[in-house]
């Protein structure tokens, strides 16, 4: 029971435009939170509620309306989260967990939380519900928020255990990764054990933990890493104008996402993704659902996904905007951005490995994958079946592979030439920043087999292979089973 005389819950509420609420109402240890946001209200709302002393859990469940719609109408979703007393401000100081929509009730204790929440202290202050409105349907979206408070002795808080930075290895060579998975601590079903179990079926080296707009996962990898498997620890930043992949941050990391485009937030936090020691990473730049779409542009990014999960139609535009800009790169002598590919897998039957970027690295460590991914030493395959090696050898001799410079006279004889195996049936073909100008394929049952090319500088500034399934559709691009970052040629 809340201690005689004081109440669990401060009995205010702010008004915020297009909400209506909350309407309070506390019985004993249990708080009841009402209201009603319209169409067009914010993007977070926050409901203040207070934590007395000597409390041992805070629990929350809420429900809201799903009224119908006309058809292409959004409806009612709710997201929720929760921040203590160290506030709501941007940059997350109060910041104790999030789950969007994928649970109903949660609780925290200082002992342990409900999976995407973050065990600790109840400090005694105003504790904050967060509410996002992911789409609200013309009729308003009405909820009620239920707050019971447990007093008691607390537990004690636990010791975090990260996995290490490192793993085995074999020195410098090509390794397969998976940078963008969903555990049960955001939106996906499976454990991080389950995940990693997956992980190694489909011949990963190393993964990265990318849990919706929170860290609570970090600190149980740790017993899902081994000498054989590399686990980064990340985030995806799911904000209203995209979402982003922080690739290998420093454990215990949190990356907020409470902004839009328009709102002149993103630098600064792309900064503090690289200050922690991680890559910035656009996801889905093309995805069709609300708020997917990349809006921030591509300045402060590290390397961008064109292709999440399996090959479907908005993977395309992903592909073209990118080489688009490998065009615009190559030509103006600028840097340019490497492509990767990650399952985005959340639960079955989505598939771990399908697709993963393919890494050329000095060793298993999160120093030398990132060095690699961020250099451009890579290729996406949709399996571990299929391998690649792909180069651009000139006339004297010297050599680059994938994601290097072979640094050449304009008219300077250059072979290119793709090696392929565990691709049957597929089509091989070389894309320039004049189109795809060499086509070969399909390939023979056994999914072995070899492209050459014979070019200069001057007919291709660049060179990069892709392999396509085979189609019934004509000229219709079929689905990619393997595509690779370019060879430059030329100074």
């Amino acid at each position: 029971m809340v201690p005689t005389g004081r109440s669990p819950v401060r009995r205010c509420a702010r008004t915020v435009r297009g909400h209506r609420g909350p309407i309070v109402g506390t019985v004993g240890s249990v708080t009841t939170l009402r209201g009603t946001l319209a169409a067009g209200s914010p993007d977070y709302v926050y409901l203040p509620f207070e934590v007395p002393p000597g409390m041992r859990e805070v629990k929350v469940s809420y429900t809201y309306d799903r009224p119908r719609v006309p058809p292409g109408t959004p409806g009612n979703a709710l997201d929720i989260g929760l921040f203590d007393p160290g506030g709501t401000e941007l940059g997350g100081r109060g910041f104790r967990g999030w789950s969007g929509g994928a649970r109903s009730e949660f609780s925290v204790r200082a002992d342990e939380a409900t999976p995407g929440y973050l065990p600790g202290p109840l400090t005694p202050g105003t504790w904050h519900i967060a509410l996002g409105p992911y789409t609200v349907a013309p009729q308003g979206l009405s909820y009620e928020v239920t707050v019971t408070l447990t007093e008691g002795a607390a537990g004690e808080a636990p010791e975090a255990v990260y996995p290490p930075d490192r793993a085995r290895g074999r020195g410098r060579d090509w390794y397969r990764g998976d940078c963008h998975l969903h555990s049960w601590h955001s939106d996906g079903r499976r454990t991080p054990d389950g995940i990693a179990d997956l992980a190694r079926a489909a011949g990963l080296d190393f993964v990265n933990s990318s849990d919706h707009n929170t860290h609570a996962s970090h600190a149980h990898w740790a017993d899902a890493a081994g000498d054989d498997l590399l686990v980064l620890l990340g985030e995806e930043v799911t904000t209203r104008n995209g979402h982003v992949l922080a690739i290998g941050t420093e454990p215990g990391t949190f990356v907020d996402w409470r902004y839009r485009a328009g709102d002149g937030h993103w630098a600064r936090f792309a900064r503090e993704i690289r200050r922690a020691g991680g890559l910035v990473v656009p996801a889905h730049p093309y995805a069709g659902c609300v708020g997917c779409a990349w809006k921030f542009g591509f300045a402060h990014a590290d390397a961008v996904e064109v292709w999440n999960g399996p090959w479907t139609p908005d993977d395309e535009p992903a592909l073209a905007a990118w080489d688009a800009a490998l065009v615009a790169s190559a030509r103006g002598g600028r840097a340019w951005l490497p492509a990767m590919g990650n399952s985005d897998a959340h639960r079955a039957p989505d598939v771990v490995g399908l697709p993963q970027t393919v890494v050329l690295a000095d060793g298993l460590t999160r120093e030398a994958i990132q060095e690699g991914l961020r250099a451009g030493r890579s290729y996406v395959a949709e399996s571990r079946h299929v391998s690649l090696a792909f180069s651009a050898t000139a006339e004297g001799g010297e050599r680059a592979g994938i994601g290097e410079r072979l640094a050449v006279g304009h008219d300077t004889p250059v072979t290119v030439r793709l090696e392929v195996s565990g691709a049957p049936r597929c089509s091989m073909r070389f894309v320039t920043d004049q189109g795809a100008l060499c086509t070969g394929g399909p390939l023979p049952v056994s999914g072995t087999g070899t492209l050459e090319w014979r070019t200069t500088p001057d007919r291709a500034a660049y060179v990069r292979a892709e392999l396509r399934h085979e189609t019934a559709f004509g000229p219709v691009p079929g689905a990619m089973a393997a595509l690779t970052n370019p060879v430059f040629l030329g100074h």
